[in-house]
């Protein structure tokens, strides 16, 4: 809690051990029953933990602890912190698929990969939680278990959300219209990037028929 100090027990130890505040303010002030606060005055309580000093942390002021020593009605708070922590950023974790809807997989990459050929290999990462390796491996058709994938849409295997998959659609569709746009900017003729990773395939296979 942000209103209780980081090592509660310590710091009563410490507390208990230097100061003459009562057992209801150290055990208000650190989130304590007044009675585990006696045990630790008793030694009955917190054997071996090491005081830990409030005001060296910057919990507690001096002048708080002398103005709470003249007064046992006066009630101990959280000194405000002198530096401001910055939010840490927490990493979107990857896409869990429970063990038994993933062997769905296969069938739900060779669905997208039919009905959805814009797809690149990050948004079907993305939307199902696969790997390139396997993308790469149904779109070859070299998969262990080829014979036996069928293109079955991710909605219905439970991969996603029918509400997952239309933004997924319709955010690589805009990423191709702006693709689109820049290269009529520029002036030039060149396809966009999934295009011409989509017929790199085609173009190896022909010229393994030649």
């Amino acid at each position: 809690m942000a209103d209780k100090p980081l090592m509660p027990k310590a710091t009563a130890v410490w507390l208990v051990d230097n100061t003459s505040l009562s057992f209801e303010q150290i055990a208000e002030f650190c989130g304590l029953h007044p009675l585990e606060v006696k045990g630790i005055a008793d030694e009955d309580v917190a054997k071996g933990i090491k005081g830990q000093d409030p005001v060296a942390s910057g919990q507690l002021t001096r002048e708080q602890i002398e103005a709470a020593e003249k007064n046992p009605k006066l009630r101990l708070k959280m000194a405000p912190p002198k530096y401001k922590i910055p939010p840490v950023k927490i990493k979107k974790a990857p896409r869990y698929t429970p063990v038994s809807k993933r062997q769905d997989k296969p069938d739900a990459v060779y669905w997208i990969l039919r009905n959805h050929p814009e797809f690149g290999d990050a948004d079907i990462i993305k939307l199902v939680g696969t790997t390139k390796a396997t993308i790469q491996k149904i779109r070859e058709r070299s998969h262990w278990n080829a014979p036996n994938i069928k293109a079955v849409d991710p909605v219905t295997l439970g991969l996603c959300s029918q509400l997952e998959l239309d933004l997924a659609v319709t955010r690589v569709n805009q990423r191709r219209e702006r693709q689109a746009k820049k290269a009529a900017k520029m002036g030039g003729t060149l396809k966009p990037v999934d295009d011409t990773l989509a017929s790199a395939p085609a173009d190896e296979h022909a010229a393994d028929e030649e």
